[in-house]
């Protein structure tokens, strides 16, 4: 599989890129140079070997995610440097 001067100018055009003329010869080699070993993987015979799903055979060994509350609402409000009742007071944000 070979890629030619044309379409690597729509691609360039496509991905927004811009190539003087050295690098655009250059990019056109390194282009065709990746199609001919995907190719090349292609051909590989591949009928024996199953599909990967996980990159890794680890169990998740972390504690379950349970919620509960460690600290009650008048112990939060406690520290606070300023409260009305039971809500925090914070300097306005939005107008």
């Amino acid at each position: 599989m070979s890629t030619d001067l044309a379409t690597l100018r729509k691609l360039a055009h496509l991905a927004r890129l811009e190539f003087d003329e050295n690098k655009e010869q250059q990019m056109l080699g390194d282009l065709n140079k990746i199609l001919d070993w995907v190719d090349q993987l292609r051909q590989l015979d591949t009928s024996d070997v199953e599909p990967l799903v996980h990159l890794s055979q680890e169990i998740n060994v972390l504690r379950p995610d349970e919620a509960h509350n460690t600290v009650s609402h008048q112990e939060g409000l406690r520290n606070a440097p300023r409260k009305d009742s039971d809500y925090f007071r914070v300097p306005k944000v939005l107008e």
